[in-house]
C-alpha cells in the first residue's frame, strides 16, 4: 500500500528525533559498571594521612594525575593509622568483594616500630597479595616500599626491611615503588614535627614518588577500557575505609 502525504512526513520526523538524540554527547554509550577501573590503596597513616585533609593525601592526589589518561578511574583510599600487616590481613576481605584493578599494597612500617620480625612482616605481606591474586587475579599489584622515616636503632634490622620490598615484587612478578618517602625523610618543612608523618606539601611528593611507576600501568589499563562518549566525567575518589 502506498502511503499518502501524511504518513511520509511523520517517518521523516520520526527519523530525524532519532538521529539527533543518538547524536548526543553522552546518549551513544554510557559508563556503565564494568568500564569503571577502581585503584585501591591499602596502607596505614603514611596513606591515610595524618593532620590534613583526606583530599590532601597522596592516594587522593592521584586523582588528578588519572583524570587526563581516562575518565572512568576511581580511587579507594582503603587505608587506616596505625595499620600493621597483621591487621591488613584482617581488614582486607570486604574489599575483595569488589572489583579492584589495581592494588597499591603500602604497609610494613607499623611492624617495625612494634618490633615484629622481619619474617612475619614479609609472611603477612606475602598472604595479603595471596589473597588478592586468588579472588582477584587481573589486578596489577604495585608494592609500596619504605625507608625508615627516623634513624632504626638497628641497622641490621633496616636494611632488611627496605630489601623486603623489592624481594616480594621480585617473587610476586609487581610493580615496586622502591621508597615512598623519598626526598621527604629528615626534611622538616616536609613533615609534621614528629618527624615521622609527611604534612600536605610533602604528600605532594609521595605522590609523585608513585605516579613514575603506576602511571604505565594505568594507561596499559586505560588502553583496555572502551572509551565512553561523555568525557566530561571526573575520574571518582572515595575516602579512607575501614
Amino acid at each position: 500500500m502506498r502511503k499518502g502525504p501524511r504518513q511520509w512526513r511523520s517517518s521523516v520526523v520520526a527519523l530525524v528525533l532519532l538521529s539527533l538524540f543518538c547524536a548526543q554527547p553522552g546518549r551513544a554509550r554510557a559508563t556503565g559498571p564494568s568500564q569503571m577501573k577502581t585503584v585501591l590503596v591499602f596502607g596505614d597513616s603514611l596513606s591515610e594521612g595524618v593532620a590534613i585533609t583526606p583530599r590532601q593525601a597522596w592516594p587522593m592526589l592521584l586523582v588528578e594525575k588519572l583524570r587526563p589518561i581516562g575518565p572512568n578511574f576511581r580511587v579507594i583510599n582503603a587505608s587506616a593509622s596505625g595499620g600493621t600487616t597483621e591487621g591488613g590481613l584482617r581488614r582486607l576481605p570486604p574489599h575483595l568483594e569488589h572489583p579492584i584493578d589495581i592494588f597499591i599494597l603500602e604497609l610494613g612500617i607499623n611492624d617495625a616500630f612494634n618490633g615484629i620480625p622481619l619474617e612475619q612482616t614479609s609472611a603477612n605481606l606475602q598472604s595479603i597479595i595471596d589473597q588478592v591474586k586468588a579472588r582477584r587475579p587481573n589486578a596489577s599489584i604495585v608494592i609500596v616500599g619504605i625507608q625508615f622515616p627516623i634513624a632504626a636503632p638497628d641497622s641490621e634490622y633496616a636494611t632488611g626491611f627496605v630489601k623486603m620490598f623489592g624481594e616480594l615484587a621480585a617473587k610476586n612478578h609487581a610493580a615496586l615503588v622502591p621508597n615512598l618517602l623519598r626526598g621527604v625523610v629528615g626534611e622538616s618543612k616536609l613533615n609534621l614535627p614528629d618527624g615521622i608523618h609527611p604534612n600536605a606539601a610533602g604528600h605532594k611528593i609521595l605522590v609523585e614518588n608513585v605516579w613514575r611507576v603506576l602511571e604505565p600501568i594505568a594507561r596499559e589499563l586505560a588502553s583496555s577500557v572502551i572509551p565512553s562518549v561523555d568525557t566530561a566525567s571526573p575520574a571518582r575518589t572515595e575516602g579512607p575505609q575501614p
